[in-house]
């Protein structure tokens, strides 16, 4: 794997997230209260909410404008509702934030 360094792990408050944009479009990077990071595409399926600046709980995020709440680690929606969101590979390494830039960099097909 190809890793891109986007900050140190303190640029994130615990329940927090932060934006990286690429070429697939913005990635919402999340710290959870145990300081666990997730990264995930930045828009809800639904009404394309920012849920980078949803609530950020456990390992899930609720999306600001209606309440659908996402797993961090699969992407899938919980409870009644349906959908899901794209899910990119992280990992800490001193302190740093790494985010897998394998599929960040491809362009999507025309």
């Amino acid at each position: 794997m190809s890793w891109l360094d986007i900050g140190a792990l303190e640029d994130i408050p615990l329940r927090g997230a932060r934006i990286v944009k690429t070429t697939l479009g913005c990635v919402a990077v999340f710290r959870t209260s145990e300081a666990e990071v997730f990264a995930t595409s930045d828009r809800c399926p639904h009404k394309g909410g920012p849920l980078s600046e949803g609530i950020v709980h456990g390992k899930s995020v609720t999306c600001p404008l209606h309440n659908w709440v996402f797993s961090l680690e699969t992407g899938t929606a919980q409870g009644a509702d349906e959908g899901q969101i794209d899910t990119f590979e992280t990992k800490v390494e001193a302190g740093r934030i790494l985010l897998d830039a394998a599929r960040l960099t491809k362009q999507a097909a025309a």
